[in-house]
Order: C-alpha cells, then sequence, then structure tokens
C-alpha cells in the first residue's frame, strides 16, 4: 500500500529540499555572526555570496547522501561548526587559516587543547565521524549522484592539481604571503579547495643530484661535508646547555598596559644589556614551537606554514646533536610535555639525540595547573647531568621549558605580583608569568655557571606569546596590526624578535644582534671551536645581512635598514638576490631532510659564494 504523505516518502519525493537548502543557509549565517563576535574573523564582504553558495553545495550534498532529516541536520551541526570554529581560532590565535599541512599535526592539536577546548574540539571531532558514518544511505540515484560529484571534484584536485590551482589563482586571486587575506577574499570552504591543489600540486620528486649541485655552487661550496672527510677532535670539548624558553619575550614593550611593575628579574635585563640586547628571529609567532626548534638545531630556515617536525623530517639528519655525538658528546633532550607532542619522539631521534626526557621522566612536584615549573625542571636536570658534569663527559643539554604555554596559568606558589590595564586580560597573567620565568632562570643560570664555568650556554626564546584574538595586545600598545595584511615594514621584525642571550663561558655574553635562529649551530660551533665542514654552515648569509624567511615573503636586516621581500609583488635587485638565494636553501632542505641526501655523498666543488 502506498502512503505518499507518510514523512520517508516526502523525503523520499524530494519535498524538503527547500526546507534543507534554507536551514543550511541560516545555519551558515548564524556561523558567520558567531565567528565574527566570539573571534572577531570575517571574511570580506564581497566574498559571503561565494562562500554561501559553496556551503550550500555541501550541505545539498549532505541532504543527497542522509538516510533520513535528522541524520542531515545533526551532521550539518557538527560539521559546519567543526570546520568553521577551528579555522576562526586558528586565524584569532595564530594569524592564518587553516592551511592542508595542517592536518598532518591532528593529533598535537589534541594535546595541546584543555578543558572545555579539549571537550569542544573531541566532541565535534568524534560526532562528525560517526555521524558521517552513520547518515549514508546510498541506495537511492539522488546519493549516488551527489557521490559521483564528490568523487569528481575530488578526483580533479589529485590528478590535476596544478590546472585546478590555476584557474582558482584567476578566478580569486592569490597573496604567497598573506593567507589571512586569502581566506577573507575566498571564504573557507574555497580557501580549503584552492589550497589543497596548491599542495597537492607542489608535491614534487625529491630533487636530483644536479639540482643539489647547483644550490650547492649558489651558497657556500666549501662549508659542505665531502664524502670520506676525516674529521679531527675538538679541543678543548666544553659543554653546551640549549634553553629554549616557551613564549619567552620582554612585556614592557606593550606600553599601553600599563604594568605595575617591569616583569622581567634586573638580573636579566643585566645579562641582556651585556649581549647588546641580542634578538633570535623566530620562524613562527604565538605557537608551532618545533619550527624555532628545527631551526636551532639543524641550521636551516623554515619557509611553509606546517609544522616541519610533522611531515618534513623524514631522514636522520646531520643537525647540531648528530654532530657533537660523532665527536663523543653525549646529546640529550628534556621537556615535560607528552613525549609524541609534535612527534618530537622522532624527531629528537633524527636530529640526533640519544636521550628524551619527556613528561613522565619528571616528577610532577611543582605545577602551574598542567605545566610543570621551570623550578623544578632546571632543578631535575641538573640532578640527572651531575654526573657527567663531574665524569668530564662532554654534553649537549638542551631544555625545553613548558611553563610559560598559553594561557599563562599560575600555581599556589606562585601569586599574581603585577597588575595591568590593557584591555586583554592575557597581557596581566603573561607578565606575571614572565616574572617567575625570567627570576627562576637567573637561580638556574646561577648554579650552572658554578658547575660549569667554562660551558656555553644559550638561551632565547621561541616565539612571541599569544595575547588576545587577532594580535589584540599588541594591536593597543601599536605594535602590530589587526591584520596581517596591513603590517608595515617594522611589524614583521617585532612579531619574530624574541630575547637571546649566548653565555661563553668565562668571557661572558657575546653580542650577536638580530640572529635568524637558525643561524644558531654555526655561531655554536665556531664559538666551541669546531672547524669540522657542515651542511649547517650552508645558511651562512653576507656579515652585513640577517635574513628571516617567514612564509611567502623574507624581511631582511641590514644594520638599522629593514627590507621586507613579498614573493610575487617586490622585485627589487636585493629581493631577487635573497629569492635565488632562498631557492637553493629549499632545495637542499628537501634534499637533506626529506629526500636522498645526494649532498652528503658529494666531492667539493669549485669555491663560490653568495652576492646579494
Amino acid at each position: 500500500m502506498k502512503h505518499s504523505d507518510s514523512p520517508v516518502n516526502i523525503w523520499a519525493l524530494g519535498s524538503c529540499w527547500p526546507a534543507a537548502l534554507g536551514f543550511t543557509g541560516l545555519y551558515y549565517v548564524l556561523l558567520q555572526v558567531v565567528t565574527w563576535v566570539w573571534f572577531d574573523v570575517a571574511i570580506q564582504p564581497r566574498a559571503l555570496p561565494m562562500d554561501l553558495l559553496a556551503h550550500l553545495l555541501l550541505g545539498a550534498a549532505l541532504f543527497a547522501l542522509a538516510r533520513g532529516p535528522v541524520w542531515f541536520v545533526s551532521v550539518l551541526l557538527v560539521l559546519f561548526a567543526l570546520l568553521q570554529l577551528v579555522n576562526a581560532a586558528k586565524v584569532a590565535i595564530l594569524g592564518g587559516p587553516v592551511m592542508p599541512d595542517d592536518f598532518r599535526a591532528v593529533r598535537s592539536l589534541f594535546l595541546i587543547l584543555h578543558g572545555w577546548q579539549f571537550a569542544l574540539l573531541t566532541g565535534l571531532s568524534v560526532s562528525a565521524a560517526l555521524l558521517l558514518l552513520g547518515m549514508l544511505q546510498l541506495r537511492r540515484r539522488r546519493a549516488w549522484f551527489a557521490a559521483g560529484l564528490l568523487a569528481t571534484v575530488m578526483l580533479a584536485l589529485f590528478q590535476l592539481p596544478a590546472g585546478v590551482t590555476g584557474a582558482m589563482d584567476r578566478w580569486f586571486g592569490n597573496s604567497v604571503w598573506d593567507q589571512q587575506g586569502n581566506f577573507k577574499s575566498r571564504g573557507l570552504l574555497f580557501h580549503l579547495m584552492h589550497e589543497s591543489a596548491r599542495y597537492l600540486a607542489l608535491q614534487v620528486a625529491d630533487p636530483t643530484p644536479g639540482e643539489v649541485g647547483v644550490a650547492v655552487e649558489i651558497l657556500k661550496p666549501g662549508f659542505f661535508v665531502p664524502a670520506g672527510f676525516e674529521a679531527t677532535e675538538i679541543q678543548p670539548r666544553r659543554n653546551i646547555h640549549m634553553i629554549v624558553l616557551e613564549s619567552f619575550w620582554d612585556p614592557a614593550l606593550l606600553s599601553s598596559a600599563e604594568l605595575s611593575q617591569d616583569p622581567l628579574d634586573p638580573r636579566f635585563r643585566a645579562l641582556w644589556a651585556a649581549s647588546e640586547n641580542s634578538h633570535g628571529l623566530s620562524p613562527v609567532f604565538g605557537g608551532y614551537t618545533a619550527n624555532a626548534e628545527f631551526e636551532a638545531l639543524c641550521g636551516f630556515p623554515v619557509t611553509q606554514d606546517a609544522v616541519f617536525f610533522e611531515g618534513r623530517l623524514r631522514q636522520d639528519a646531520n643537525c647540531l646533536p648528530r654532530h657533537l655525538a660523532a665527536e663523543g658528546y653525549t646529546t640529550v633532550a628534556s621537556h615535560p610535555n607528552v613525549a609524541m607532542f609534535w612527534n618530537r619522539v622522532h624527531a629528537y631521534r633524527r636530529v640526533g639525540f640519544q636521550n628524551y626526557w619527556s613528561r613522565d621522566s619528571f616528577a610532577l612536584d611543582d605545577m602551574n595547573r598542567e605545566f610543570l615549573s621551570d623550578a623544578s625542571l632546571y632543578r631535575q636536570v641538573l640532578t640527572r647531568i651531575q654526573p657527567l658534569l663531574e665524569n668530564g663527559v662532554p654534553m649537549l643539554n638542551y631544555v625545553l621549558t613548558f611553563f610559560g604555554h598559553q594561557d599563562y596559568p599560575l600555581g599556589p606558589a606562585r601569586p599574581p605580583v603585577i597588575s595591568a590595564s590593557s584591555a586583554s586580560p592575557l597581557v596581566e597573567s603573561y607578565a606575571n608569568t614572565i616574572y617567575y620565568k625570567s627570576r627562576e632562570l637567573m637561580d638556574f643560570l646561577e648554579v650552572l655557571r658554578q658547575l660549569d664555568p667554562h660551558g656555553l650556554i644559550v638561551l632565547f626564546g621561541d616565539h612571541l606569546p599569544f595575547l588576545g584574538h587577532n594580535y589584540e595586545a599588541f594591536v593597543e600598545s601599536n605594535l602590530l596590526a589587526a591584520d596581517r595584511g596591513a603590517f608595515s615594514d617594522d611589524m614583521f621584525a617585532t612579531m619574530t624578535q624574541t630575547p637571546l642571550i649566548i653565555i661563553d663561558g668565562e668571557a661572558g655574553p657575546v653580542p650577536l644582534g638580530n640572529l635568524p635562529l637558525y643561524r644558531l649551530p654555526d655561531i655554536i660551533l665556531g664559538l666551541l671551536g669546531d672547524s669540522r665542514p657542515t651542511v649547517m654552515s650552508l645558511t651562512r648569509t653576507p656579515s652585513n645581512l640577517s635574513i628571516r624567511p617567514l612564509p611567502g615573503m623574507q624581511y631582511i636586516l641590514s644594520g638599522n635598514n629593514i627590507a621586507v621581500c613579498r614573493d610575487n609583488v617586490d622585485d627589487s635587485p636585493l629581493c631577487r638576490g635573497v629569492a635565488h638565494w632562498l631557492d637553493a636553501v629549499e632545495k637542499l632542505t628537501e634534499d637533506l631532510y626529506s629526500g636522498r641526501q645526494y649532498l652528503l655523498h658529494r666531492t667539493a666543488p669549485p669555491e663560490d659564494g653568495l652576492t646579494l
């Protein structure tokens, strides 16, 4: 018997299509309002019609695939919220939208969140996966039609990525250096499709021996490791203590925050002044610590908006730990976080660390919420390295702190002592965090320098702190603009500069000026008197230039002068020279860390060098 007015048959006849598309449109508008109000993230008005159309098309496909209206509504609510909220959060915190490479780092995203944020992301992700699987009903013709259309789009992306990228570049345009601007001019779904096609189009074969040879000749060919080179022993073999300070920066620069006192310990101020207030130039802002680590350990810049440890470090690499281990050094990394965060278990092994002491290796006896205090971390590290100090075994003692991570909680042993009038409540929390971090650091340095007066001590901040959505506190003090596309040249320098101090044993602090973090390994080896050829010297630049590559751009510091080179925009002779240099660096990065490492098997070519 036919019941044409039953709910199931109404669904089957398709009379719910207007309601489904109407619901999709209304929900899209609601999410745009939520991301605007909650995160202050919104796409350009001219992008709204195309972005709405993309969401309506996706909603129609889900409607066609769903086994019933309840399933469709449930999937739409969860999936759209997941996409929009995660993207808006990344834009607000890190200054850029979701990119294809971020899907490699999903595991670490879950590990970094806590409380309601972790619960929300986990709930949305699990619900989306289960609902998508549960809703599928492929017995209807319209379901097969929708599945075919989705498969066609995916096939075009995977089989014709260059063609899709070219067509979308012509339609939407593309700014290599301003992905936030790209997202705002395209909308989320077209942005994801556009950059996924570009990502696939750029997946090229490993560099060939010929390409590696050309890249070497552009750089400093005398510095790479020739095949069969016999190293000489380093004399004397001094210890290296490298301390990477989570989100460590100078809050006093926030002039509008009206801090009640200077957060930095006076002893730190004096030590930093003795280094002539040197700065490390980090490749990242507000997060992605692993990229700063890679540069400081391996000597090559990170140039893409992706976590290098997660997908691009696929070979055992000639980084600082491995280079020193070959000379008899013990190499130890300490970080009181979950061991596998940012793929550190494998990454640390690949760069040459022999031991990795992670969260489970430490007594969690002095906590700031889930973060082990620096005081406890330093104390426990000293206890572990004491036998090496006493026995004279040379070591690379690498310490990455965890306290100082957003949102800057303090434990009961660390009451707030600084007040601030900033509109961002994070400023006061951060200032108090730096108050304790700087004092615990200086207490540790006093003990360490007594125990190891000849040791080489390197310390720097990994990146600037997150202090509110869209650079809120930095905008308040006119340090940054709310949108990366509106940054002045000086702002690009500001967003990467963290304190850097190298203490050369009894000789004291070494003035280094503004030093990109990828230059640290070569500087360290020079201070050790280690003249063995190494690939870490390949990224040397002329003495009058500091080149800080960032995704889609580079800024160059020469004395007090700053020049910014935006890819496909700036075409001065200097920018062309830097681009030529960077192309060679990126080719060797691919060869050394994810390719066939042809560089390590070359014999020395004729001497040549970089001229900009």
